[in-house]
């Protein structure tokens, strides 16, 4: 995540520098999470010919070196780098929800939680400190894109005794047929991107918002960061006590109205309740990412058939999501301002509503899988 959040806040020095357009720097924010679309299919198979775990360290190599060529080569390096380390973020992604499904099957819902405040954790730390490291560092923007390559080197180091061991959840060949004619794994599939592209719409946009309506690039990126960090409260939360209901529809309702909120009190409200709102959109957005990551789980009757709705609700979400992003450029360079973005806002909450409310019945998708 500190690849994909790190880019808000350096956005106006970045273009500055490079000398890039609006359309440009709307492309910027918007290529990778279309690159967590496009990859994701790739995820089961390399999983399946050389194992999940294997799959998960390589492709940490490659999202470190996504970072190293984003700011070190210029504007062709930045695009390039920002393609790889969606991609590699997309397909590490998908992997992880299948490996929760094995290896904690009974704590599903508690694990989904620990694992998406980790991703708010790194995501909150990059947005709230790029900036500095960047003024500390000579003011190079380069410098404080770069330095996000340690974490991604860290957790390689941390991962490797993974790959150690045989899990065998890809080892032998399944296939998983007719998530595509399911219903319900479209329900699950439309929810994950649509709570995704508000997600994403918050990361490329929020701080250029803020610093539009009179905070600094460093307090803008303090308050993303500080909205980021209360994720980690209901990223954790949020799962756990809508597993212990009859199903997730009521929790899904509060947090995407709780979204709904912050994102209006942000892009309208008086800026001396700034940080207020920014707590209720961190509450809202932690739990929707968590949420979607655990009906992920929960709607899948085992492992393989949990990778395969994994690749197709972050393939297909996750392409749709990169809308959101491209949508806000599109309708701020049209208006000159940032008041008709709340449209966007209404419109894409709504329907993940109408969608999350289908997926969060406690049902399966009706789908077997089977050896090859």
């Amino acid at each position: 995540r500190p690849a994909l959040s790190s880019m808000a806040p350096m956005l106006s020095d970045v273009s500055k520098s490079l000398g890039l357009s609006a359309a440009k720097a709307g492309l910027l924010t918007t290529l990778p999470v279309l690159c967590l679309g496009l990859f994701a299919p790739l995820a089961p198979i390399l999983a399946r010919r050389f194992g999940s775990e294997r799959v998960v360290l390589g492709i940490l190599l490659t999202l470190a070196g996504g970072i190293i060529l984003r700011s070190s080569f210029g504007e062709t390096g930045l695009f390039a780098g920002s393609i790889l380390a969606g991609a590699s973020i997309g397909i590490i992604g998908v992997l992880l929800p299948g490996i929760v499904k094995r290896d904690f099957a009974k704590q599903a819902g508690t694990m989904t939680g620990v694992y998406t405040m980790a991703l708010c954790l790194g995501a909150a730390m990059a947005a709230g400190s790029t900036v500095p490291l960047s003024q500390y560092f000579d003011n190079s923007w380069a410098t404080g894109l770069g330095f996000w390559i340690i974490p991604a080197m860290l957790a390689a180091v941390f991962w490797l005794p993974q790959t150690r061991q045989e899990h065998g959840l890809h080892r032998v060949a399944y296939r998983v047929r007719g998530l595509l004619r399911d219903r319900l794994a479209w329900q699950v599939t439309l929810y994950m991107g649509l709570q995704s592209s508000l997600a994403y719409i918050v990361f490329g946009w929020l701080p250029s918002i803020l610093i539009s309506r009179g905070l600094s690039p460093t307090q803008a990126g303090l308050v993303l960061s500080g909205s980021i960090m209360v994720q980690l409260i209901s990223a954790l939360t949020a799962p756990w006590l809508a597993t212990r209901g009859k199903d997730q529809r009521l929790a899904i309702l509060v947090v995407m109205l709780l979204t709904l909120g912050g994102l209006f009190g942000c892009l309208y409200g008086p800026l001396d309740g700034l940080w207020g709102w920014a707590i209720v959109l961190g509450l809202g957005q932690g739990g929707t990412f968590s949420l979607a990551l655990t009906l992920i789980v929960l709607r899948s009757r085992d492992s393989h058939v949990a990778a395969n709705l994994s690749s197709m609700a972050q393939g297909f979400g996750y392409t749709l999501a990169s809308l959101g992003p491209f949508a806000v450029g599109i309708v701020h360079d049209l208006t000159g301002g940032w008041n008709a973005v709340g449209w966007i806002f209404a419109v894409v909450g709504l329907a993940a509503i109408v969608f999350g409310l289908g997926a969060g019945r406690a049902l399966y998708v009706q789908v077997h899988s089977e050896k090859v």
